[in-house]
């Protein structure tokens, strides 16, 4: 268990539906991971990379089909923590479980900048491009996702 656990709030909300579904599957894998014992973490880090993979792929297609003007950047962004998370899972094959959890709590520190800057950018060139228009976020509970 790591200190810091990612958990689903509205303040993680897009207003693009499959990139805010995508986004919720991506913090039940990495709270799943936070949560198993050591004995089970290779297999939640196989979990996160088949997740990753999906989930990654589906956002660099969506850039490259659109001509996102910060594709690049963001694909890195993507490749690099797929690119760490194969690494990763070696070691924790080879008995790290350490770097494991080492790793998950990075993800836990990553992935809502990742969201609030790259991701929110997509969005927003998605659904302009899609529907002419801006993204239209309806957050419940705004007070209490800008305190945890």
């Amino acid at each position: 268990m790591v200190a810091e656990e990612l958990a689903w709030t509205d303040a993680l909300l897009l207003g693009h539906a499959a990139m805010d579904r995508t986004h919720r599957e991506f913090v039940d894998v990495v709270a799943a991971m936070s949560a198993c014992a050591d004995a089970e973490l290779a297999a939640g880090l196989r979990a996160f990379i088949a997740h990753a993979q999906a989930h990654f792929g589906e956002e660099d297609r969506d850039m490259v089909e659109t001509a996102f003007p910060a594709a690049e950047c963001h694909a890195d962004e993507h490749a690099a923590v797929l690119a760490s998370a194969h690494e990763v899972l070696a070691r924790v094959i080879a008995g790290d479980a350490a770097i494991g959890r080492e790793f998950v709590a990075e993800l836990v520190r990553w992935f809502p900048s990742h969201v609030a800057h790259l991701d929110s950018a997509l969005a927003h060139w998605l659904v302009k491009r899609r529907h002419g228009g801006a993204p239209v976020v309806l957050r419940r509970d705004l007070v209490q996702a800008r305190a945890g």
